[in-house]
């Protein structure tokens, strides 16, 4: 499973992840991917952000069950508690 949010990006990029994501709400997009398509929109959405920020959280095998990626100045921030992500806002 994979999540990804986004704030402040081109307009444009939200078509271009559509073609392999679902977008249930403006700038969240919601899928199953392999891991190799995971990178590559995640480069993407890096590269084509253009000021704006991404957000993304992805199943893996630990013991949340989650890893996430950051890029730019979300407005929400996930936080190492002594092994236990959580999320502040900024």
């Amino acid at each position: 499973m994979l999540v990804l949010m986004l704030e402040r990006v081109p307009r444009g990029m939200r078509g271009e992840l559509s073609r392999w994501l679902i977008e249930p709400k403006a700038n969240v997009f919601i899928g199953e991917v392999s891991a190799m398509v995971r990178d590559r929109l995640w480069d993407m959405a890096c590269q084509e952000s253009k000021g704006g920020s991404a957000f993304m959280v992805h199943s893996t095998n630990n013991e949340q069950g989650f890893a996430w990626r950051i890029w730019g100045a979300p407005a929400y921030i996930p936080e190492d508690f002594e092994g236990l992500m959580l999320v502040r806002r900024t």
